[in-house]
């Protein structure tokens, strides 16, 4: 039976977004996180959006119910693209470059928000099987007494082998997803990068 270290680099986030300028190139190894990605807690807006930077005017505007619902709207992964592009289109087709900008933002801050609970989920996944592995270091080394125990014991052997194989399994099944968890981040950044340039070609 072998182990599987925790803190294994996960090898389907090495397609890393070029858009970002390398935000999430690989850095040193960070024994909080899983991912192979750099750890960023959050991406910055001029990471993003090449339009004119939101001032006072476009923060308050931002908060604005309609601009609101509009952006949660575009923020959810189920809006596929084209559509969020369309729904972009009318409205800038009916609103100021101002409203374009605020509810950019208002986009921005909701999948900044959104990455943000992943990334903190990623680090609580990654100490719960550091915790799991420890676990089956127990049960290992238990297993391994009981095996050697003259004379042995059977159904102790048996018994202990079964929890042993289990928790090794569940531990595996939860290494595997921790793979798609670590491309989360990088999803929403590539959301987050496509809206910017959706509502920038809106702009003058």
């Amino acid at each position: 039976m072998f182990k599987i270290p925790v803190l294994m680099l996960v090898a389907a986030g090495a397609g890393l977004f070029c858009g970002l300028g390398g935000a999430q190139a690989a850095g040193p190894v960070d024994p909080d996180w899983p991912c192979v990605q750099r750890r960023v807690p959050q991406i910055s807006l001029a990471q993003v959006w090449s339009g004119p930077l939101p001032d006072e005017a476009a923060e308050a505007r931002a908060k604005d119910p309609k601009i609101q619902d509009l952006a949660a709207r575009l923020a959810q992964r189920r809006t596929a693209l084209p559509e969020a592009e369309a729904l972009i289109a009318e409205f800038a087709a009916a609103a100021p470059p101002e409203d374009v900008t605020a509810l950019y933002l208002a986009v921005f801050e909701r999948i900044n928000a959104a990455r943000g609970r992943v990334m903190g989920g990623i680090a609580r996944y990654a100490h719960k099987q550091a915790a799991m592995d420890k676990t089956i270091d127990a049960l290992r080394a238990a297993f391994d007494a009981l095996d050697a125990a003259d004379p042995p014991d059977f159904d102790a052997i048996d018994a202990a082998e079964k929890e042993l194989d289990w928790s090794t399994r569940i531990f595996q099944d939860r290494q595997q997803s921790l793979i798609y968890v670590c491309e989360t981040p990088v999803i929403l950044e590539q959301r987050a990068f496509a809206l910017g340039r959706a509502a920038r070609a809106h702009l003058p």
